[in-house]
């Protein structure tokens, strides 16, 4: 009898397309098992220092996959929102 086997994606987004490898992996596989399987670290090296998370939601490399999850790897922001924000009220006030 053969072990059971989920399928996931594995999801990297890039400024203008999106990378999704579909995955058949053995029951019990983790989020850094399907990354290292999806072989996109090799293609995209930044993706060595990215936070993953599945459906949207931060998760520790070790969390276990269920079938049909969406493993997403996130690109680092490129600026903090908060300051962004604060940037735009200050020059808001300023044309007033």
């Amino acid at each position: 009898m053969s072990a059971s086997r989920i399928v996931v994606d594995v999801v990297y987004a890039l400024p203008r397309r999106q990378v999704i490898r579909k995955l058949a992996l053995p029951e019990g596989s983790t989020l850094a098992d399907a990354i290292r399987a999806s072989g996109l670290a090799g293609e995209y090296p930044e993706i060595a220092s990215a936070r993953a998370g599945i459906y949207g939601k931060t998760v520790p490399a070790g969390t276990a996959l269920r079938d049909r999850d969406r493993v997403e790897i996130y690109r680092p922001l490129r600026a903090d929102p908060k300051e962004v924000r604060r940037t735009r009220a200050e020059k808001k006030r300023a044309k007033e």
